[in-house]
């Protein structure tokens, strides 16, 4: 190419700008095509998690046999000297595929007999495969699932059928029964007893703090002081005498209550014969769904699809969160991006209008904004420790030092809860909201400004109703990006608040109802336990992806309503440009 032909070629790119259309193009499509890429991953690993598979029966070539169901199918490289020691067909068949040997890896359950969960079988292990009928798998409270053959159902020791036919029929004639005063114990265990023990730690809290108040008393030398602390600790203290004689009583009636119930369930069970010949009788209370998976129609499937997913999203979490559903987790994810834009909004878009409205320009603005854009790439975990430092530690603390001296030395507010998990990630999105605020405030004419202050406005009544009702969907737009980034953090929750288990929810029955104090349950970090720290591993890839499924699906649900409320705002101020 000469000098010429260059410097034609050097105008052409310039002026048409073609190449760089292609460019800029063909980077959308990348983008478009990963996230569709991913989406598609975690639709197809997370919508499949619960749909019921066959039990499959091997029969090895050393004796041993094997039941279970069938989770993945892969192709491994077999050594050489492995090769050797097969039979002809199996290293015909070895060979052909050019050393590579099929194997699968089975579940194979029954964790308390056999000590693990899941196994890999090679194809040249197995002398014969089978898909018994009878074949049974038990999802259960404990222990994850079981596979096995049903031998006898039993009712108070005694077997009553010892057929299939008989005990499927036991079986949905009691099971339905048995779980519902499985539950009801739950219920009252979870919900009277616990709000028995709650009323006597109140009652032993404050003969806590007559005690405390009692030995500032003598501390003070001021007899007056010590005669009133005394008579009031010896008031409280019979007070809490009589309190516990009564409760001592609705205690012992409502472990009564219990124990008749768990006299009523715990006689059910049925009896089962494991694949390698061991026998093991099962509480009938203690199976969550049960099914003969080789038997099942396409509708007997899809209603155990459906059912799988409705416990998923209403149940508690159970064997290490590997099973059962994530309810406390949305529960807390969805409260907790509630309390955090309820922090954020405000101070966000009051900062926004001071700088914009009614701050001078000048060094101390711009080195202010600069310091909030730069906020905006501090790693999140930074957030995490200021949170727990400052929050917990610190700001906690002294709170329980003034309010909650009974309990020290157990923290009440001087430990991770969800209230400072919330104003961490408040901090953590304020540069977020402030930045659109300021560009929607920018965005609104000057000419309507003027316009009001012609009409004898005050600056605030041209802010209150020119101004912040115009750049209201660029301000809804700015709560929408804080919210999708405040839902889906973990790192700084994993140090003020978010919990592997939490055996009280933030919001319950109990006053003063909302509970700020307390740990809770969130779904990113619920995938990051399950990935990271289950000690089932591969029980619990499905339900990472699960998981991940219905985290993004919040977050699309919550952004679907702001967007909304930001598109109906849009049409009432149909002049605002942001």
């Amino acid at each position: 190419m000469n000098k010429f032909a260059r410097k034609n070629f050097k105008i052409f790119f310039k002026s048409k700008g073609e190449p760089m259309l292609w460019l800029t193009g063909g980077g959308l499509v990348i983008s478009l095509l990963m996230i569709t890429l991913l989406l598609l991953l975690v639709l197809k690993n997370g919508m499949g998690n619960y749909w019921p598979g066959g039990i499959v029966y091997f029969k090895l070539k050393n004796g041993e046999a094997i039941m279970g169901e069938i989770t993945k199918t892969e192709y491994y490289k077999l050594p050489d000297d492995k090769i050797n020691t097969l039979n002809d067909e199996d290293k015909k068949r070895v060979l052909k595929n050019n050393g590579k040997e099929k194997r699968f890896l089975v579940r194979v359950g029954n964790f308390e007999l056999s000590n693990k969960h899941f196994e890999w079988v090679s194809l040249h292990e197995i002398s014969k495969q089978d898909y018994p009928a009878e074949a049974i798998v038990l999802e259960r409270l404990e222990w994850g699932r079981f596979y096995g053959f049903p031998k006898e159902f039993i009712v108070d020791g005694r077997p009553v059928a010892s057929d299939l036919k008989g005990i499927l029929k036991n079986y949905d004639r009691y099971h339905n029964d048995v779980r519902k005063l499985w539950r009801k114990k739950v219920s009252i265990e979870k919900g009277e007893i616990g709000k028995l023990n709650h009323k006597i730690e109140k009652e032993r809290l404050k003969l806590k703090e007559a005690k405390l108040e009692l030995e500032k008393a003598y501390l003070s030398k001021n007899n007056e002081k010590i005669n009133e602390a005394e008579r009031r600790y010896k008031k409280i203290s019979l007070e809490f005498e009589e309190f516990n004689k009564l409760t001592k009583n609705e205690y012992d009636k409502l472990i009564n209550e219990i124990n008749k119930l768990k006299a009523n369930y715990e006689k059910y069970g049925i009896k089962f014969l494991t694949a390698d010949g061991k026998e093991k009788e099962v509480k009938l209370y203690e199976i969550v769904r049960g099914y003969t998976a080789n038997t099942l129609s396409f509708g007997n499937k899809m209603g155990i699809y459906l059912n799988r997913w409705i416990e998923f999203l209403t149940d508690e979490p159970r064997e290490a969160n590997s099973e059962g559903g994530v309810f406390p987790a949305i529960f807390g994810t969805v409260v907790m991006t509630v309390l955090m834009s309820l922090f954020v909004v405000p101070f966000g878009v009051v900062a926004a209008i001071y700088m914009k409205e009614y701050a001078k320009s000048g060094k101390i603005i711009s080195i202010l904004r600069i310091a909030i854009n730069n906020l905006a790439g501090v790693p999140s975990i930074v957030y995490g420790v200021f949170g727990l430092g400052f929050f917990a530690y610190t700001l906690g603390a002294s709170i329980d030092q003034l309010f909650y001296a009974a309990k020290l030395p157990n923290p009440t507010f001087g430990t991770g809860g969800i209230l400072w998990s919330s104003l961490t990630l408040a901090l953590l999105t304020l540069p977020v909201v402030i930045v659109s605020t300021e560009e929607a405030i920018n965005a609104v004419p000057n000419s309507l400004r003027e316009g009001s202050y012609a009409c004898g406005a005050t600056k605030w009544q041209t802010v209150r109703h020119i101004v912040l009702p115009r750049a209201m969907p660029g301000i809804m737009t700015g709560f929408i990006l804080a919210m999708s980034r405040g839902a889906g953090e973990v790192a700084p929750l994993m140090l003020v608040g978010a919990v592997k288990l939490a055996p009280e929810m933030p919001v319950d029955s109990i006053y003063p109802f909302v509970h700020l104090e307390r740990s809770f349950m969130h779904l990113g970090f619920h995938i990051y336990d399950l990935g990271f720290q289950s000690q089932n591993s591969d029980a619990a890839i499905p339900m990472v992806y699960t998981t991940t499924l219905l985290l993004i699906g919040i977050v699309v649900l919550l952004n679907v309503v702001a967007i909304y409320i930001r598109n109906r705002l849009r049409k009432k101020f149909i002049g605002s440009v942001f």
